[in-house]
């Protein structure tokens, strides 16, 4: 995935593509990950940026790819591509802003809509 110094020059449009959210709400994102950092005791600066760190998370989250193959890609080590992909799954975690409506608010709902797909291919002459 590119970095975010290369995705900041698309449309908006290319950009939902590129990381899978609108930059308004990419923007938010790093917004209450960096009021989140506020609030941390000052340690040693990430070498990751919180707009790649994010990037990263999303990478992460929407391609399914594991940590290993993110860390190559980005040039570190596997350990820190954890580390950073757990943190700020927290911290987003904790803003109510991007909470989604639990089970039990879903069940309880007229709009949910179940989808069932059935594969009916079935083999024969083996």
């Amino acid at each position: 995935m590119p970095t975010y110094e290369q995705l900041q020059h698309l449309s908006p449009e290319q950009f939902r593509r590129a990381c899978g959210v609108k930059l308004q709400t990419f923007n938010r994102l790093v917004e209450v990950l960096a009021e989140a950092k506020a609030k941390q005791k000052p340690g040693r600066p990430s070498i990751v940026s919180l707009e790649n760190q994010l990037l990263l998370t999303l990478e992460y989250l929407r391609e399914y790819r594991t940590y290993f193959h993110i860390a190559q890609s980005w040039g570190i080590h596997e350990s820190t591509v954890c580390r950073m992909v757990q943190k700020t799954e927290n911290k987003l975690i904790k803003e109510t802003d991007f909470h989604l409506p639990g089970m039990k608010q879903l069940h309880g709902s007229e709009e949910l809509s179940l989808t069932v797909v059935v594969d009916g291919c079935h083999r024969t002459g083996d």
